[in-house]
């Protein structure tokens, strides 16, 4: 899938603020609305913060990458594999723990952009399933990710601030 313009580049360590910024504006825009301002805020200062996404740049099971168009940055990609997925950790799948597009850019197939990414990056390793959590009140990434071909095979907890929330773990098998 080809869009004009955009491109999707591997982050390095010495942009982590630019991945901040486009962190914490893509998950307040997709949340806010639906929880509290201390949960955000806790959130937020805990989970993307610049030291945590230092040392997720720098964890060698994890990866990042940008959506840009022209030289803006308008959504990224975070993929984990063995002991950096939130779950499983095991040697045959692909987590993909963030997949977010600015809110502007929505309907406009960019998270699609970043889903082939995902599954390129999966097939080449040879896994077997890429998996994800989505949070059940999400119904609009979950209505996206089925049209991906994912199922739901399981459910966790996500602490969002002090509120503990349902994940709906989904995958996609590739073997």
């Amino acid at each position: 899938m080809i869009i004009e313009d955009a491109l999707i580049l591997k982050v390095n360590i010495n942009e982590v603020e630019l991945l901040r910024a486009i962190s914490v504006q893509t998950f307040t825009e997709t949340f806010a609305h639906q929880n509290s301002e201390e949960d955000m805020q806790k959130y937020v200062s805990e989970n993307l913060s610049i030291e945590q996404l230092t040392k997720e740049l720098n964890s060698k099971d994890s990866s990042f990458y940008f959506l840009k168009m022209n030289t803006q940055i308008i959504g990224y990609l975070k993929l984990n594999t063995g002991e950096a997925q939130t779950e499983l950790k095991n040697n045959i799948s692909l987590e993909i723990e963030r997949i977010y597009v600015k809110l502007e850019y929505h309907g406009k197939n960019y998270g699609k952009l970043l889903m082939q990414k995902a599954m390129n990056i999966a097939k080449e390793m040879h896994y077997s399933y890429i998996w994800l959590a989505v949070w059940e009140f999400n119904i609009k990434a979950i209505g996206f990710y089925k049209k991906q071909g994912f199922i739901e095979f399981d459910k966790h907890t996500f602490k969002l601030g002090d509120d503990e929330q349902v994940d709906i773990m989904m995958k996609l098998q590739l073997k």
